[in-house]
């Protein structure tokens, strides 16, 4: 359990994409809600999971929402893992101390937040419920129809431990 939960203020920060541009929390608020997703290369589960939330990405791109994933590596391990794994979704890279992770209470990648001005939604690890109440919520705030971002006879899991 992520150590913010829903109902908290998100804190605000500041990192740089990969492509060394800013990006700020409070700017991306602005526009609509914000999927934060924290992830570690490493980590079986975050590259199980990514890769369907980058269905969700494609499916809402240039819409009212912002999907972005924090790294906790570095920008060059970050670049192999977002090719190996088809991410296209903005990256950004919260570097050693980890600030970031650290302000909004990482215990477990990854760790997804649901961020309208204040934290609505927060999950740990892969849960295949989670990820459909995410899939509700980017519908409602772009106003489209839910998409199925799962294949014909994909196994996707019920849960996944981060």
């Amino acid at each position: 359990m992520p150590a913010l939960s829903a109902g908290t203020k998100a804190p605000d920060f500041q990192l740089k994409t990969m492509e060394g541009k800013p990006f700020s929390l409070s700017d991306a608020l602005a526009r609509g809600p914000v999927l934060l997703a924290f992830f570690k290369i490493s980590c079986p589960t975050c590259q199980y999971a990514l890769p369907f939330y980058e269905r969700l990405f494609r499916a809402h791109k240039n819409r009212n929402v912002t999907i972005v994933g924090i790294s906790q590596d570095n920008p060059q391990d970050t670049a192999a893992f977002a090719k190996e794994f088809g991410i296209t979704f903005p990256l950004l890279v919260d570097d050693i101390p980890y600030p970031v992770s650290s302000a909004y209470g990482l215990t477990n990648v990854p760790t997804l937040f649901w961020i309208n001005g204040e934290i609505e939604f927060a999950s740990v690890g892969w849960s295949k419920a989670d990820f459909e109440q995410i899939n509700r919520r980017l519908a409602d705030a772009t106003a489209i129809a839910m998409v199925s971002p799962f294949l014909p006879g994909e196994d996707v899991r019920d849960y996944r431990g981060g």
